[in-house]
């Protein structure tokens, strides 16, 4: 891999299929018939609408949420026209072994887009999207069984320190039904480095009586990035 890195300013509004999401977090249907989900900084993935159309308690959190719906859902579709410019400039730098073509990558992203939109604006999916942002989540204590946060926490480290991840982290476990797991990918930033403090976190983690492991994700893209981070809470 050359030093090129991934130009972002800002944290980019992404649009994930359930299925990237099943591969990502190595997913089978008994992690996701245990009760309510929550997809943390979801974006304008379609993980939530999708789940539910299965017959799963979904809901996603994010700030942009709030505000004008059609300013934003246009905002996530000019993310993907500028991230598949800038990934055309870095073709060699990923595995397109799941995602085929550049072009296969984009009409995945606008298809989970316009099922997103269609979804949110929809009668039932009312109150299933939360305008809010970490470290603070306007959530009950112990509301859900499995958590997700995709390409939002160590994926900008260079944005928010160490202090930030610790609190953002906390506040995913507070929210966490004992006996439930928080999942993160990826773990490494958008300069491609691991997380530098991921060992310091995992002791913080275990400080708060939760266990954390690193499983292999089953979603090749990244190429640097090949697990992902599971916190299990205790009962």
């Amino acid at each position: 891999m050359t030093n090129e890195i991934y130009e972002q300013i800002g944290v980019a509004m992404t649009c994930r299929s359930f299925e990237e999401y099943c591969r990502m977090f190595d997913l089978q249907a008994s992690d996701l018939e245990g009760g309510a989900i929550l997809d943390v900084a979801g974006g304008g993935s379609s993980f939530t609408a999708e789940a539910r159309a299965q017959g799963y308690e979904a809901y996603a959190v994010d700030p942009r949420y709030e505000g004008d719906m059609k300013a934003w859902i246009y905002e996530a579709a000019e993310e993907i026209a500028t991230s598949t410019a800038k990934l055309a400039g870095l073709m060699e730098q990923f595995d397109w072994s799941y995602y085929g073509s550049l072009e296969s990558h984009r009409e995945g992203r606008e298809l989970s887009l316009v099922r997103f939109s269609n979804h949110v604006r929809s009668k039932e999916g009312q109150g299933c999207y939360v305008a809010a942002s970490l470290p603070s989540l306007p959530l009950g204590d112990d509301s859900y069984n499995l958590i997700f946060c995709s390409h939002f926490l160590f994926l900008y480290a260079e944005q928010f320190g160490y202090e930030f991840h610790e609190q953002a982290v906390a506040e995913l476990i507070r929210v966490c039904k004992p006996g439930g797991q928080i999942r993160i990918y990826p773990l490494i930033s958008l300069h491609w480095k691991p997380y530098l403090h991921l060992e310091r976190l995992i002791a913080h983690i275990r400080s708060l009586g939760c266990e954390a492991v690193l499983q292999e994700t089953k979603l090749p893209f990244i190429q640097a990035s090949t697990h992902y981070l599971i916190i299990m809470k205790i009962n």
